[in-house]
């Protein structure tokens, strides 16, 4: 399993880089915060990544995309994490994108996937139901009547479902609470009668939505993927989930740090820049290693998904634990080295440590992927 990005993989990279840079420094990030933005991101920016390719990303060339894999995805994710770009790209480039492709039909692909290469359709994925991450405790019921479905039930946690055109929806049409068997896929308009969605910011200052439905009746052809076997296609996704959240994490924990090694290079007490002394020598070296060591597990996980090996699941959860651990701790160190001022609004460095608080829980905790990785290592 190659560690190191081949040419095409860097050279996307090192254009990400120099287009986030450029177009959506944190500085972007902080007047969406504050404009209060009615979208929560910019939809100009929006276009502007698209006809770079990165809404295509995952789509295949077939449907209008590139078919560049989880490893050309997890570069551009690292690169916003960096900037703390908010975009619909995680939601509709690869949570969209990834269900589409592996449950949709193909009259589904040729009708939606263009749409979303071309930055014209954004997505969101309704899964969870509860306050912890828990993909099989799926209670919102899918009713067959005649030649329809009629869903009633509530979502929570829906990452940008409140712009999103399209909501997946995950829903229960046959067997019982925290079965995998009996749940399925609908793809459904945001506008339909019935579906009432909340927006909420979160500490980070990113969008999420509450979903609630009540008595919504789409038609069969809202079917995404096979009638009560959801949830192979669910598990698959959020592997690639996991993984891409855990290349943003590592791009969070990446600035963090080096916006750190800048302060301690500048800021002196008692006449000597405070990088020189020993114990802060000592704390920066160990949040280095730790970096370092996400780097192999989060680059392994990448490569996991698109050599199609057996081991995804496992990786996943090893790149996300050790994401979540690592930026856990290097947002902390990251705050303190910087004194008072670090948990000012006025500084950049604040931003991480809620960004960091957030994305743990995303698609499940450290806790909750460490008794993962144990269980299927038969521990």
């Amino acid at each position: 399993m190659a560690l190191v990005l081949n040419e095409e993989q860097q050279s996307l990279r090192d254009i990400a880089k120099e287009f986030l840079q450029k177009n959506a420094p944190i500085s972007h990030f902080r007047e969406i915060r504050d404009t209060k933005d009615p979208l929560g991101y910019d939809k100009v920016l929006w276009k502007k990544m698209a006809e770079l390719g990165w809404a295509g990303i995952l789509v295949s060339e077939e449907y209008g995309g590139f078919n560049f894999g989880m490893m050309g995805m997890g570069g551009i994710l690292e690169e916003t994490g960096k900037t703390l770009t908010p975009s619909p790209l995680f939601a509709t480039g690869l949570l969209g994108v990834s269900l589409i492709e592996l449950a949709g039909d193909e009259k589904q692909k040729k009708q939606l996937l263009p749409k979303i290469v071309e930055g014209n359709l954004t997505t969101a994925f309704a899964l969870e139901e509860g306050s912890r991450h828990a993909p099989c405790n799926i209670a919102t019921k899918a009713k067959k009547e005649g030649n329809s479905f009629v869903l009633n039930g509530e979502k929570t946690f829906v990452l940008d479902g409140h712009s999103a055109e399209k909501i997946i929806v995950a829903a229960r049409t046959n067997g019982g609470n925290d079965q995998k068997l009996g749940i399925t896929l609908f793809c459904i308009d945001s506008g339909t009668p019935g579906m009432e969605i909340t927006r909420l910011s979160m500490l980070d200052s990113r969008n999420v939505a509450e979903i609630k439905l009540k008595n919504v009746n789409i038609s069969s052809d809202c079917l995404l993927g096979e009638l009560d076997n959801g949830f192979s296609i669910i598990e698959e996704v959020l592997d690639r989930a996991q993984i891409g959240m855990s290349a943003e994490m590592l791009g969070n924990a990446t600035q963090a740090f080096e916006i750190t090694l800048n302060y301690l290079k500048e800021r002196k007490q008692f006449g000597s820049l405070i990088g020189s002394f020993q114990a802060l020598k000592h704390r920066a070296a160990i949040m280095y290693s730790e970096l370092e060591l996400t780097k192999s597990s989060v680059v392994g996980a990448l490569n996991a998904v698109d050599e199609k090996s057996n081991d995804r699941t496992r990786f996943a959860s090893l790149a996300k634990f050790k994401a979540g651990e690592t930026l856990h701790l290097v947002s902390n160190e990251s705050v303190q080295m910087h004194g008072g001022v670090g948990v000012t609004d006025e500084y950049d460095i604040g931003f991480f440590m809620k960004r960091s608080r957030v994305a743990q829980q995303i698609f499940g905790s450290a806790d909750y992927h460490i008794d993962r990785y144990a269980t299927l290592s038969e521990y």
